[in-house]
């Protein structure tokens, strides 16, 4: 089992960085938002039970080989998640990121410089040539985290998602290693 505190990486005033026991209380009070849920998947429930906390960061804690799972944090407080996931077989050199934010802190910038910061993690530790993202129809703000880092829209999968009940488009977002070396940053 890695160590708590193992992966750190400074995102400004945030920080991405392993999970910890103790963010057991702020990852169930962050979770538990169905505007949060809504854009991911049932592994990500609503309602976040006590019980649904604890499961993940058992998970989380033992990551061992790998670690690809890490919180968004200020200060010393979970108040997102964001990892990817290496595919096998013919896929291996992609993986899937994900994320999500605590509502508090939308529309600050901070998904954003986390998925870039992430993005570039994953590209320098790992063999990939590819990361892309699923995001549900309905969530245009993710769309605009991913198009600021450089994904590119590559198409959608209609009637692909059954979330709440009805069927929703998903749309794929994908970003090459070549592309994000080669990218300008907008602090450049």
């Amino acid at each position: 089992m890695l160590s708590e505190g193992h992966m750190k990486i400074q995102i400004g005033a945030w920080q991405i960085r392993s999970y910890e026991a103790r963010d057991l209380d702020a990852l169930l009070e962050h979770a538990n938002n169905r505007k949060v849920s809504m854009h991911l998947r049932e592994a990500f429930p609503y309602p976040y039970t006590h019980a649904d906390a604890r499961h993940w960061l058992q998970l989380a804690l033992s990551q061992r080989d790998v670690e690809t799972h890490f919180a968004i944090a200020k200060r010393r407080e979970l108040i997102g998640g964001i990892g990817f996931q290496p595919q096998e077989d013919v896929y291996r050199k992609s993986a899937e990121i994900g994320y999500w934010l605590a509502e508090p802190y939308w529309g600050q910038g901070i998904a954003t410089v986390a998925v870039r910061a992430m993005t570039e993690y994953a590209f320098r530790h790992f063999d990939l040539a590819r990361l892309y993202a699923n995001v549900f129809e309905g969530n245009p703000a993710s769309e605009r985290v991913l198009e600021k880092v450089g994904y590119v829209y590559e198409g959608t999968m209609r009637q692909a998602v059954f979330k709440e009940n009805r069927l929703r488009d998903q749309k794929i977002y994908a970003i090459l290693r070549a592309d994000f070396a080669n990218a300008r940053r907008p602090d450049e």
